[in-house]
């Protein structure tokens, strides 16, 4: 967990130096073999680890904390470093002392589905501990973002770096830990029947969430237990005149397209108006309300298969992690009729489900898949209820647009304009610069987004070619939209070096500039846009949000020193 502690290649000059070394890389290999036991249920050998990393850690803090060190801390040249090591080892200290032990109290292993039903009784006694545990991370993480790491040496720079990239994801995974035990409960019915909708997003026809919204199944659950119920298509919806009512900027983006159709209710980036669409037109067609809505993507099915095993679909078709993407996102579309391909998603669904919570899987590789899943944005919840939903806050899971940015965010969304389900083709990928510190105070970030097609020029079946509205049916077209960081602008957009027409409007006070890339068979295209911050800000910092397309995207983020340096 803590494998960014390797403080090799030293440098270290004293005898106490090398001690904390010492300890500090014991301490990261314990924490390694702590995390795999922790998920892994092993509770005897985890206490042992835990004692031996805390013994490590605890040395490691003492060696750090004696008068020569603080002496050492304030001279002109070495005094950064060793104050960035003496942060470090009181980082892994903490951790070790006040968050690992109530996480192996919590017992994770006996958190996932056993037996058909998840524990609400026994998620609710432990909610208080995962909520402590999730307090030390985050301030641990607060704390060390505290290190101006630009001009320390390479090597302590480089373990200030990798503990807070570490400590990112499990910042992550504790906050959703603890949303979940706050959460679950209530939704998965302790106190009374829910009913959800279960979307599956098709990222083969893109849509700014992951993918058009393509089968659906209606999902029962009560006091932990999770049935399946009725399953469709959002075709079986068909349109709505007049159109759903649409916050103001949407429909100046978007026209009325979200609030006719459902496929295109997730032309918005913003989870929360994109599930609240789709639930109205469930209503209105079927007359049943429902209490949120979830959605997931075929790659998450192949992450789910990683803890359930290979799963067979009726009809005798095998599912297995490594071809779950393949079989549903291109297979399927060459050899059955839209009909055919509608029943398959469907049942393929309820199949990986079905065994999920009625095979007791490995807890370990479960709560993996699911942390990953949720990092990509490709696990969505949306809670018809209020406060619940406020209770998601801007977290990844809720997929919800932020209208404020703590660290520069530029979004980078795509929206299927072909037609067709050629999305399955596209290698996505994306740079950002973190450029100029401006007399004003923002900052300026270039992005640099590059789409490939690995699409034959033959071969595709009519259901994979769909409309064609590139003009050649091999052709990808997408609309990338480019949103600034709160408040920003959208300076210039460049398609392959040369001006490219754009259109503009803003969502959620970010300012959007859309451009239609058209991609041939074995062809890449590149956008080049220049974003402003849109406050003074010293942070060289920046984050990226991207669509969860079939195949990541292959991503950088160029920081840059501080404003303020």
């Amino acid at each position: 967990m803590v494998t960014s502690l390797l403080l090799v290649a030293g440098g270290w000059v004293g005898f106490r130096g090398w001690q904390a070394r010492a300890h500090l890389l014991n301490a990261a290999g314990l924490a390694r073999e702590l995390s795999a036991q922790v998920l892994g249920g092993d509770h005897e050998r985890a206490q042992r680890t835990l004692a031996a990393l805390q013994e490590q850690s605890g040395a490691a803090r003492s060696a750090t904390a004696d008068p020569g060190w603080s002496v050492g801390r304030r001279t002109p040249f070495a005094g950064d470093d060793l104050g960035a090591v003496r942060q470090i080892a009181v980082a892994v200290d903490d951790l070790a002392r006040q968050a690992f032990p109530t996480l192996l109290r919590a017992d994770l292993a006996s958190l996932v589905p056993a037996g058909g039903r998840l524990d609400v009784d026994r998620l609710r006694t432990v909610s208080a501990d995962l909520a402590t545990v999730d307090d030390v991370v985050q301030r641990t993480r607060r704390d060390l973002a505290t290190v101006h790491a630009d001009g320390l040496v390479s090597q302590v720079r480089q373990a200030v770096s990798g503990l807070r990239g570490e400590l990112d994801q499990l910042a992550d995974l504790t906050a959703a830990v603890d949303q979940g035990a706050r959460l679950l409960p209530p939704l998965l019915g302790a106190d009374g029947k829910r009913t959800y909708l279960l979307v599956s997003q098709n990222p083969a026809e893109l849509r700014a969430t992951g993918g058009m919204f393509g089968a659906y199944a209606l999902i029962e659950a009560e006091k932990g237990q999770v049935r399946m119920g009725k399953q469709g298509s959002s075709s079986s919806l068909g349109r709505f005149t007049p159109p759903l009512s649409l916050p103001k900027e949407v429909r100046a983006l978007w026209t009325d397209l979200p609030g006719i159709y459902p496929a295109d209710v997730n032309l918005t980036p913003h989870f929360p108006t994109a599930a609240s669409l789709y639930r109205e037109m469930f209503r209105r067609k079927t007359g049943t309300k429902v209490d949120g809505v979830l959605a997931v993507d075929p790659v998450v099915l192949s992450y789910l298969l990683k803890a359930t095993g290979p799963v067979l679909v009726p009809g005798g078709v095998p599912l297995a992690s490594d071809t779950a993407v393949r079989t549903l996102l291109n297979e399927t579309y060459q050899r059955l009729d839209t009909r055919e391909q509608d029943a398959f998603f469907a049942a393929s669904a309820a199949a990986v489900f079905d065994t999920l919570f009625k095979k007791n899987v490995d807890s370990k590789v479960l709560l993996s898949v699911f942390a990953r899943a949720v990092e990509e944005r490709r696990i969505l919840f949306w809670s018809a209820r209020p406060e619940e939903q406020r209770t998601l806050g801007d977290s990844r899971m809720a997929g919800a647009l932020p209208e404020q940015d703590t660290v520069p965010t530029v979004g980078v969304f795509l929206n299927d304009g072909s037609g067709a389900k050629l999305g399955y083709y596209l290698r996505p990928a994306a740079t950002l610069t973190v450029g100029e510190c401006r007399p004003d105070g923002r900052r300026e970030l270039r992005l640099r987004v590059t789409l490939h097609s690995t699409a034959p020029k033959s071969g595709l079946s009519e259901s994979v070619l769909g409309l064609a509205r590139a003009g050649d049916p091999y052709t990808v077209r997408t609309l990338v939209s480019v949103f600034s960081p709160t408040g920003g602008t959208v300076v210039d957009v460049r398609l392959d070096g040369a001006e490219t027409a754009v259109g503009s409007g803003t969502e959620r006070r970010r300012q959007v500039a859309t451009a239609n890339v058209e991609v041939g068979p074995g062809a890449s295209r590149t956008l080049q846009v220049t974003v402003l911050t849109g406050k003074k800000t010293g942070t060289g910092q920046a984050e990226l949000w991207l669509t969860p397309t079939a195949t990541p995207w292959t991503t950088q983020v160029e920081t840059a020193p501080s404003c303020d340096q």
